[in-house]
């Protein structure tokens, strides 16, 4: 075991926390937005549902039930000729973020169609019954119905990226994840690791807290 140099190890450190914060931003900010309109998608094409399109929905739900369950680790490796072409390496917090907004994407969008779904069945009849367009009750009566739980499910995604950002790392995209495998681990620097462990966890705590604070708005509007 080597001994723990702060001098060397918290520059690294800092820098690191700043590759898995944007990581962390850019993934989850892609991935939200495609995968929140690809559960509209899903609910709206959805069969008896407001915009019904059986060939859209089954496209889309197979789509989501082959990529969804595939480790990460496999779809960052598959992609790793994707993040080359686009950003002329597949190494660094840039390159990744292609990997995990695919993965988070998808489970973003089956979140989303889930929390759909629950929305209250009189609701919506009540809305078609006003003469409200399918558009209509979907963007003012279904979405904002949905709107709280879904927080919380986009919080949970948000972070499960954070510990994903840790895979990302041990493939070459830095952060916290390369730092504990490369500086720590491979030199036997268990403080160092005990020290990106506690950090993960504190990231972890705070995504948490920060989705919980907006759920918590969001629901008591």
């Amino acid at each position: 075991m080597r001994d723990f140099d702060p001098n060397a190890f918290f520059p690294r450190f800092w820098v690191a926390v700043g590759e898995t914060g944007l990581m962390v931003v850019v993934a989850f900010a892609g991935a939200a937005v495609i995968g929140v309109l690809l559960g509209l998608l899903l609910y709206a094409s959805r069969p008896g549902n407001l915009l019904q399109n059986r060939a859209i929905f089954a496209i889309l739900n197979l789509i989501i039930n082959v990529i969804r369950p595939i480790p990460f680790l496999i779809v960052a490796i598959a992609l790793i000729p994707l993040t080359r072409s686009l950003f002329g390496t597949g190494l660094g917090p840039l390159p990744q973020t292609i990997p995990l907004i695919m993965v988070a994407c998808v489970a973003i969008a089956r979140v989303s169609e889930s929390n759909l779904v629950a929305v209250s069945p009189g609701s919506i009849e009540a809305g078609a019954a006003m003469g409200a367009s399918p558009a209509r009750v979907l963007f003012t009566i279904v979405v904002p119905e949905a709107l709280g739980p879904l927080t919380l499910g986009l919080t949970y995604i948000l972070v499960a990226l954070v510990d994903a950002t840790a895979v990302a790392g041990v493939l070459g995209g830095g952060g916290l994840g390369s730092l504990a495998m490369n500086y720590g681990y491979q030199r036997f620097d268990w403080i160092s690791v005990g020290i990106v462990v506690l950090a993960l966890i504190v990231l972890v705590q705070l995504a948490q807290f920060l989705g919980n604070a907006v759920a918590r708005k969001v629901m008591h509007r």
